[in-house]
């Protein structure tokens, strides 16, 4: 195997968590940077750093539960049509349950189903003590009302975060489902020591997913918070203004490539949550995957800054277990 088929199968088990596939293509001596930490050198210290990274941080508690003769957690997810990236996301969740040790429920309904038949089957979940927590994989095909679907879920299983009582918890900072992605930037940052208190932090987007609860999340009294946060978003003046005073930036608007490095100021803290496929005849798969960010440009000035694949996405699914987890917990006492 040539190094470029190397590479390009290490970033899909790293996209996909798979880290023993991921291992098994480690060098014996690799040498890991790009990290705000001391390099980490050697397979073994390398294979360790991934694995505590993603759900696998979350494994230890499940057996700690099954130790102790308890319920093992159970996430059940719902999707709708056959949506190739929402295919992949929801295989990548069911994938890690398996690994961890939860039990995983995977309901898979035809794109011409009805929003009742829907409501029906998130209704018998809310119902199902089986089930700790479920999420419905979104986008929804255009004939169901994805805010009507949200309002179904039963608060204290929707661990994706999105239902208004949660959200309102969020913003309270009281005891909730944290969104996964925000949840997952909110551990990456604090894992990698970046210091958010008093510092700028610029969010790239007003999304109701990532770019809103960021900017409440970052300026509460919280750990990794305390910051001062600008959110912009399409009707933003002088944008490029803005995001040069950032120390921290969270770019989430879903364009390719938009954050330029000419937008960014020396060391300066990147986390890209933008993930779009744009084709590329030259690949096996006739597309790439980008982030919002333009990376081999911006991470020579950047002190810290996440790729696309395999930055935020998959402690988005290490975030979404450990609400499972939060869930099973809640409700088993």
């Amino acid at each position: 195997m040539g190094n470029t088929e190397i590479v390009l199968d290490f970033i899909d088990a790293w996209n996909t968590m798979d880290w023993d596939k991921a291992a098994g293509l480690l060098d014996d001596n690799i040498v890991w940077h790009n990290i705000p930490m001391e390099k980490i050198v050697g397979k073994q210290m390398v294979d360790a750093a991934m694995r505590g990274m993603g759900p696998e941080s979350v494994d230890w508690e499940v057996r700690e539960l099954k130790d102790r003769g308890k319920k093992t957690p159970h996430l059940a997810a719902v999707i709708v049509g056959h949506d190739g990236a929402s295919i992949t996301y929801v295989n990548a969740k069911v994938k890690a349950c398996e690994r961890v040790g939860f039990e995983s429920t995977l309901i898979r309904l035809p794109e011409e189903t009805s929003e009742e038949d829907l409501l029906n089957e998130i209704a018998i979940l809310n119902v199902d003590s089986d089930i700790d927590g479920f999420i419905v994989q979104l986008p929804l095909p255009s004939h169901i009302n994805e805010q009507k679907v949200i309002m179904a879920v039963d608060p204290d299983k929707d661990v994706d975060g999105f239902h208004p009582t949660n959200v309102g918890k969020m913003a309270l900072n009281l005891p909730t489902f944290i969104s996964a992605t925000p949840f997952g930037i909110l551990e990456l940052l604090d894992r990698y020591h970046v210091e958010t208190s008093g510092k700028h932090v610029v969010v790239l987007g007003r999304s109701h997913i990532v770019g809103s609860p960021m900017s409440i999340l970052l300026s509460q009294k919280r750990k990794v918070g305390n910051a001062t946060v600008t959110m912009c978003h399409s009707r933003t003046q002088n944008l490029e203004e803005i995001t040069l005073q950032a120390d921290i930036i969270v770019a989430a608007i879903g364009i390719p490539e938009f954050l330029k490095a000419s937008m960014v100021k020396d060391n300066v803290t990147v986390i890209d949550v933008g993930i779009t496929r744009v084709g590329d005849p030259s690949k096996k798969s006739g597309y790439r995957l980008l982030g919002d960010v333009a990376f081999n440009e911006v991470s020579k000035k950047a002190a810290y800054i996440t790729p696309v694949p395999g930055g935020v996405g998959p402690m988005t699914i290490a975030m979404l277990l450990k609400n499972t987890l939060l869930a099973c917990e809640r409700n088993n006492k």
